[in-house]
């Protein structure tokens, strides 16, 4: 979605002259809340097609293979993103434990409070075997037992990166003869490659984030506190069809800090203005940052956002099947040390890594940072997002996201065309 032109104090006051007094105090609410850009954003259509169960069966058998390369017996899943790709179970966690374990050989095995078990089964899938514990029982107990009854209590067994210690502690004192390893060599093994229906789903998370923000840039005006441009594009968000809570809006001299600082800000003539936002579409997550000048950029601002946009580039080229991530983050922090800032996370300069995985979770394996030498492969997706950050100045940040496909990198979202025009 193109920016036309920001909507600044100026701007609303004009407007109100030019009609009238009796509607006066309504434009200039309206210039002030977003409303006209937002308000006529509808959401994008038609919906994308849902993940099949087959794709779900398929998921878990890659699991199963990937398990018994690592010499795994079984995986243990809590409530989060790893049991949704898996099973399509939404559960939240609490201090009573719900989990699935997911064996080498067998049938997968759910463990649930008593008192949930029928709500439990309205949700699953893929096995009908369904073990509770009561409030005066040890559900470190019943997983155990699922474990011994898939012949794996003396093999290795795998828990999930979030599974949370004291569920761990629990099960691993009641499985003493067992290994406990982690099962990221699994869960990452199959997570970090996303299928058509998956790319899909980000796709449309991407399209709507795009277009949130540059609504949200339309109602920019003078004093506006960050609270208020992040709530505009949280609404964007939402009458676009996406789930969001709004964006990290950062002003002036704080978007030197890359997740913004703690002091209150509020928008002024020449200020740089950072919009760092996503959503998620079926759970599947986007990740976009633009940034631009309130008014007319100085020779500086536009000098440093251009040397941004050519480390994003440089970044994406070097994102080539077979390319280590570790090169593609050297590519961007080639172009921005050439640019006389750095080296390596020295300030100002690039203080993070290039880019994270993206998919469920807003940062997932794998990551564009040095001493990563993971190869990229078909389906990977990425944040692409080189910063160039000069404390007490400013900082640039441009993120896009991309996926491998059989011939290369894609962005999800086409690049920001220019300081002036972040959209």
């Amino acid at each position: 979605m193109d920016r036309r032109k920001f909507v600044g104090r100026s701007a609303g006051l004009l407007g109100a002259a030019a009609i009238g007094p009796s509607l006066a105090g309504a434009a200039i609410a309206e210039a002030q809340s977003g409303a006209g850009p937002i308000a006529s954003l509808h959401p994008f259509g038609p919906p994308v097609m849902p993940i099949t169960d087959e794709e779900r069966r398929a998921r878990i058998e890659k699991a199963r293979r990937l398990m018994t390369e690592n010499g795994i017996s079984a995986m243990f899943l809590e409530g989060g993103t790893s049991m949704f790709y898996y099973t399509g179970v939404r559960w939240g966690n609490s201090e009573r434990t719900f989990g699935v374990v997911i064996p080498a050989k067998g049938e997968l095995a759910w463990v649930t409070p008593a008192f949930e078990e029928q709500r439990a089964r309205e949700l699953i899938k893929f096995s009908n075997d369904v073990r509770t514990w009561q409030e005066d029982e040890s559900p470190y107990r019943v997983i155990a037992q699922i474990i011994r009854d898939r012949g794996a209590a003396s093999g290795k067994i795998g828990m999930e990166e979030r599974v949370r210690f004291f569920v761990f502690d629990g099960v691993r004192q009641e499985l003493p003869t067992a290994q406990f390893v982690s099962a990221t060599p699994v869960t990452a093994g199959c997570r970090m490659i996303k299928s058509p229906a998956e790319i899909a789903f980000m796709q449309r998370a991407n399209d709507i984030t795009l277009q949130a923000i540059g609504a949200a840039f339309k109602t920019l005006r003078e004093g506006m506190t960050q609270q208020q441009l992040s709530a505009n594009v949280g609404e964007a968000t939402t009458h676009l069809g996406g789930v969001g809570d709004g964006a990290l809006v950062i002003f002036g001299k704080y978007t030197a800090f890359p997740h913004g600082s703690v002091q209150p800000q509020k928008l002024h003539e020449g200020d740089v203005v950072l919009i760092d936002a996503g959503c998620t579409v079926d759970g599947y997550t986007s990740d976009i940052t633009r940034t631009t000048v309130f008014g007319k950029p100085t020779q500086r601002q536009r000098d440093v956002w251009e040397t941004e946009k050519r480390a994003q580039s440089a970044a994406f080229a070097a994102a080539q099947i077979g390319a280590t991530c570790e090169s593609v983050d050297a590519a961007a922090r080639k172009v921005i040390t050439a640019a006389g800032f750095g080296p390596g996370y020295k300030v100002p300069g690039l203080p993070h890594r290039t880019g994270h995985g993206i998919g469920l979770d807003g940062h997932e394996w794998t990551n564009f940072v040095r001493g990563n030498m993971t190869k990229i492969q078909p389906g990977m997706c990425f944040s692409d997002e080189p910063t160039i950050v000069s404390y007490g100045e400013f900082g640039i940040r441009l993120e896009d996201c991309l996926h491998i496909t059989e011939t290369g990198p894609k962005f999800f979202t086409p690049q920001s065309p220019s300081i002036e025009k972040p959209v």
